[in-house]
């Protein structure tokens, strides 16, 4: 109960005084139904207000809302003292004479994960940020800490809108680069929760650019776009030229705004930023939302998976693009990145502004994916043909990277066949046949 509303009970509620009424004998009667009346009110009110405080329904009126909550808390656990900023030190400290010292957010999801690794190989200091949410299987995420660990890299566990953190994080390591890989994923999952996509992928982004801007020195920043952005775009290959204000969904549009938003702070502030259009990645200790792992699952447990066609029996295709070659163009991108400009939040000069596809240049088929994980399960998949949902799915997407070929040499090696027999060698080797329970 806010004080204002505390102002207007009288201290003594229902008391009255009756020696200067005259009308003390008809008020006695009243006084004491009154002061019943009132007694009993205020313990309904306090009953109310327990009720209010303690009841489950104020936290979550579900498991589901539960969940959505746990995405956007802003800080999982506790963080902090002595032993924490050693370990935040140590794992942030440069290895090498010209090595960068690099924050990586989303270290624990699948792209963050490969590119924390190659970093920490070459001798880069690597610290990773992740809240853990559950969009997907949080035990894959603490997997792949547990591998992160063994290569010396610590994950603070956290999240990107809690200010403080990020704050305390560059106060005891001056960053030269930051992998900006953490959001809220996922093209379907975006008409179930909305507000996920707005609070990770567009104010988390934000915060993270703040924080950046009001470092000294400020750190250059490499960042995940997606190849969603093109959206209804119908001009193939994509290129990075290419009209992109036509999202066929809200995750393809808190893409594009984030385009937006770092155009924003290079602008006013001289912060260096690089997005990276990502097109359709794959590959072992990948994402189990993506469609060529969830058809290995239900391949393997005989279950039928849908082929997907566009109107009029078209074909739908996607840009495979395999880690391998996505953890390359992401160190090109991070290796050419020029200086931000600014110091404390003023700008000295201009700065550099890029943005670049990251593909393979050859769409396969859907069901052409299908028939290569066959031959590598030896296991006959159960089709189901369905028409293209309107759930922001589009019919294709193919890569125009002769920018990031040029740039920095991005050019992408392994082929669809290849990639996926890493991949389900990972995914054997990490769940048995199949039958191990995946969420």
């Amino acid at each position: 109960m806010s004080s204002s509303h505390m102002d207007n009970i009288p201290s003594t509620p229902g008391k009255f005084k009756m020696e200067k009424s005259p009308y003390i004998h008809r008020f006695r009667l009243h006084y004491s139904s009154l002061a019943k009346l009132t007694f009993w009110s205020f313990v309904f009110m306090g009953l109310i207000l327990v009720f209010f405080f303690k009841s489950p329904s104020s936290k979550s009126t579900s498991s589901s809302s539960s969940s959505d909550l746990s995405r956007r808390s802003l800080k999982t656990t506790s963080w902090g003292g002595p032993v924490w900023e050693k370990r935040v030190k140590s794992s942030a400290r440069i290895r090498t004479r010209n090595g960068f010292s690099v924050l990586v957010t989303g270290a624990a999801g699948f792209v963050g994960t490969h590119v924390s690794v190659a970093l920490k190989r070459r001798g880069d200091g690597v610290l990773g940020l992740d809240n853990f949410n559950d969009y997907y299987d949080p035990n894959l995420k603490r997997s792949r800490q547990s591998l992160l660990e063994r290569s010396g890299i610590f994950i603070v566990e956290g999240d990107i809108n809690d200010v403080a953190l990020l704050n305390k994080l560059f106060d005891l390591n001056p960053f030269t680069h930051v992998v900006h890989l953490a959001a809220q994923a996922g093209v379907r999952y975006a008409m179930e929760n909305p507000s996920s996509y707005v609070h990770s992928n567009i104010a988390g982004f934000v915060n993270l650019l703040e924080t950046c801007k009001n470092s000294n020195p400020q750190p250059a920043i490499i960042w995940a776009s997606s190849s969603s952005v093109y959206g209804l775009n119908t001009k193939v290959p994509f290129s990075e030229k290419d009209r992109t204000d036509q999202p066929a969904s809200l995750y393809a549009a808190t893409k594009k705004a984030g385009e937006e938003i770092a155009h924003t702070y290079n602008h006013i502030y001289g912060l260096s930023l690089t997005g990276l259009r990502f097109f359709t990645v794959y590959g072992p200790w990948g994402r189990p939302d993506m469609a060529y792992f969830f058809f290995t699952k239900d391949i393997l447990r005989g279950k039928s998976i849908p082929i997907f066609e566009a109107a009029n029996h078209g074909t739908v295709a996607r840009d495979f693009t395999y880690i391998d070659d996505i953890v390359k163009g992401c160190l090109g991108a991070l290796d050419t990145a020029e200086k931000s400009t600014g110091s404390g939040g003023k700008k000295r000069g201009p700065a550099q502004l890029r943005v670049f596809n990251l593909g393979n240049t050859s769409p396969v088929p859907v069901s052409d994916l299908v028939s290569i994980l066959e031959r590598l399960l030896k296991v006959k998949a159960k089709r189901v043909v369905m028409k293209l949902p309107r759930n922001g799915d589009v019919q294709f997407t193919h890569a125009n990277i002769s920018f990031a070929r040029r740039e920095f040499g991005y050019k992408p090696t392994t082929d669809l066949q290849t990639g996926l027999k890493k991949f389900v060698r990972w995914y054997l080797s990490y769940y048995g046949s199949g039958k191990k329970s995946e969420q």
